[in-house]
């Protein structure tokens, strides 16, 4: 799977439910974590590989990886908290994200199981910054316009430097 970066219009887009969770979702799943893992990332959604289903992996260390198919956020807690936040899509850059600090949410797993989970910290970070991609929301689509603004320009240098050294 290739990671899309900003600037993709897929990033912006709302990704649509899973129909069957069948052995396609199953190989999706497993190259979504690999993915992952080799982008050095604790997250990936569909949309950030092109694919545009409510699917994404997440893990975070001392747990296992997780998969969300189709998943729904039930509650966040009151409580937010501020973390700095990547993104695989958008690499070198990095803000201060506020965030509910607990989230419980409902999904299901590769194997087509549902489940519900209570999270906090950063795996609660972590599944909330995903689900936003499956809305076509990015991190900094939730800092305010001047620090986005200063943050899409510093990812342009970056690009435009991997480029010239690619």
């Amino acid at each position: 799977m290739e990671i899309l970066f900003l600037g993709s219009e897929l990033l912006r887009q709302k990704a649509e439910r899973i129909k069957d969770i069948d052995t396609d979702i199953k190989k999706i799943a497993e190259e979504l974590i690999e993915t992952m893992h080799n982008g050095k990332g604790i997250g990936l959604a569909g949309p950030q590989v092109g694919l545009m289903k409510r699917i994404f992996a997440v893990h975070v260390d001392k747990d296992v990886p997780r998969i969300f198919i189709n998943p729904s956020i039930i509650e966040t807690s009151q409580e937010l908290v501020k973390y700095e936040e990547g993104c695989l899509s958008i690499p070198g850059v990095w803000a201060e994200v506020s965030r509910p600090k607990a989230l419980k949410i409902q999904a299901w797993n590769e194997k087509g199981r549902p489940f519900t989970l209570e999270a906090a910290g950063i795996l609660a970070r972590a599944i909330l910054h995903e689900y936003d991609h499956l809305e076509g929301t990015l991190f900094f689509d939730r800092l305010p316009e001047l620090k986005r603004t200063k943050l899409i320009a510093k990812f342009e240098k970056v690009r435009s430097k991997q480029q010239v050294q690619g």
